[in-house]
């Protein structure tokens, strides 16, 4: 599992430009989402093209996050990267640029829809109630590029708990953008993946000081427990 300790710098001038260590530190869980990014076996399974090691000992406090969430009246959703033929001209930067020809003939054989690669890894706990959301690019924000935000809307959700992997590429850039179109930010700080815990903790920093919130998974679900007890007791 990754550092999840956030560096000193990044609490200063999270504390700078809000005064206090959490801005999210009451959820209302029926306004919530957990939204899980690009678990799938491209990026879980040993010897995939785009394996992530640390991602799969992220698995257990997803599956909690999601449990924890769907008890509270909360809202899970589980993204897809998703590419198809048309990708390799609209997003021809990505395909003709940043990746080699090799890498990008795998990308597309294994994100497409249907195909192995493309599932979810199976010791993830997908329930019926679930929504599911594909994405063509980093981000599951950007407009155009999912019918994430759609779905959301129509369910009066204002607030996204970000986890998946990697973190520093499709959650963060999913992160930023969801900020951008006015949802309330929120990263799980052990409920994210990537290579190296310095990129890792580099993106918790920038979320934390200019995006949104930052927690462990344990920090959420006492915030999800706190917010279900006056209803307990009525």
């Amino acid at each position: 599992m990754h550092k999840t300790d956030l560096p000193q710098y990044a609490i200063d001038g999270a504390l700078r430009r809000r005064g206090c260590a959490h801005i999210y530190d009451q959820l209302d869980s029926a306004r919530t989402a957990l939204v899980v990014i690009d678990m799938q076996n491209m990026f879980l399974e040993v010897g995939a093209p785009a394996e992530v090691p640390i991602a799969r000992e992220i698995v257990p406090n997803i599956n909690r996050l999601a449990a924890s969430l769907r008890d509270a009246g909360g809202t899970v959703v589980w993204v897809q990267m998703t590419q198809t033929n048309d990708n390799l001209s609209d997003w021809s930067v990505y395909y003709d640029g940043v990746s080699t020809e090799e890498r990008a003939a795998k990308c597309l054989e294994w994100l497409t829809e249907g195909s192995h690669g493309h599932a979810i890894w199976p010791e993830l706990e997908v329930q019926g109630g679930d929504l599911i959301s594909l994405k063509d690019r980093y981000s599951a924000f950007l407009p155009g590029a999912s019918d994430i935000e759609q779905q959301l809307r129509a369910r009066d959700i204002d607030t996204v708990l970000i986890t998946g992997t990697v973190t520093n590429v499709c959650c963060e850039s999913s992160a930023r953008d969801a900020m951008m179109r006015n949802f309330k930010v929120l990263m799980v700080s052990d409920g994210n993946a990537t290579f190296r815990d310095e990129e890792h903790l580099a993106t918790l920093a920038s979320i934390y000081q200019v995006f949104g919130d930052v927690m462990t998974t344990d920090e959420v679900i006492s915030r999800l427990s706190a917010a279900r007890q006056p209803q307990a007791a009525e």
